[in-house]
């Protein structure tokens, strides 16, 4: 039986597909800040909800870093990329 939909598709490409709709989100967003005029329709899809976390030290003795501080803005213009990056990768592949 073949495999149907999304199943078929490794992890790396979901992973990547999600990635590419949070950049396209993101683009959205800063445009709306720029462009759309104040008001309620503004606030409502550029307000969004920040994770972050760090910055983490890691100590390997012959090299020492930092990662971070790291965050994600997802916000309802940044779900909607997403939606449009599935939905072009579902039509392509």
């Amino acid at each position: 039986m073949a495999l149907r939909g999304s199943s078929k598709h490794r992890p790396g490409f979901h992973a990547l597909v999600l990635a590419i709709g949070f950049i396209v989100g993101g683009a959205l967003q800063q445009g709306a800040r720029i462009l759309f005029p104040g008001g309620a329709a503004k606030q409502f899809l550029t307000a969004g909800v920040t994770a972050s976390f760090g910055p983490l030290p890691v100590d390997l003795v012959l090299i020492k870093f930092s990662l971070g501080p790291v965050a994600l803005d997802v916000s309802l213009l940044s779900l909607v990329g997403v939606l449009v990056a599935y939905l072009i990768a579902r039509s392509l592949f």
